[in-house]
């Protein structure tokens, strides 16, 4: 399986990343401009699209999933359990979390698809592009980092919705 070299740039990681993704998931309610910004706007707080593993601590892919986490709650949600184990078929993993947890450092694809579908188990709907503080409330809320760093996240979001709109 071929990836692309580290670090990318956020209109390279939607190209050629979250774009594939959404398409894979199929359903048009998991794309939109809103859920492409929170996507990139997370991928690059969490890994800086540099790291597929976690620099210290057991997160894997460019999203940053741990197994007992994020893998586990995609799999498991109701509004989300078909359309993860239909992503996995599709790259090939069995749908549990020891299986995709390894692949996610392997597979950007399947890594941008348990993304989304995080994002996907919130009640409240995506932030309006521009909405910074939102986006990093649903950021908190979804990934629940140990230590969040929101001095990085007014960047990444604007470097994410430049990446959209451009």
């Amino acid at each position: 399986m071929s990836q692309l070299l580290l670090p990318m740039t956020p209109a390279q990681c939607l190209q050629h990343v979250v774009v594939p993704a959404l398409a894979l998931l199929g359903a048009a309610r998991y794309d939109s401009p809103e859920a492409r910004v929170m996507m990139l706007a997370i991928s690059g707080q969490e890994s800086g699209l540099a790291h597929r593993r976690q620099v210290k601590g057991p997160a894997r892919g460019l999203w940053q999933f741990e197994q007992g986490g994020g893998v586990r709650g995609v799999l498991n949600h109701p509004s989300t359990r078909v359309a993860a184990a239909a992503l996995c078929k599709a790259q090939g993993v069995s749908a549990n979390p020891a299986s995709v947890y390894l692949q996610l450092e392997l597979d950007d694809i399947l890594a941008a698809g348990f993304a989304r579908l995080l994002l996907f188990t919130l009640p409240q709907r995506l932030p309006e592009l521009g909405n910074v503080s939102m986006g990093w409330k649903q950021y908190l809320d979804a990934w629940r980092p140990g230590k969040p760093h929101i001095n990085r996240w007014p960047a990444c979001y604007r470097a994410a919705v430049e990446a959209v709109k451009a």
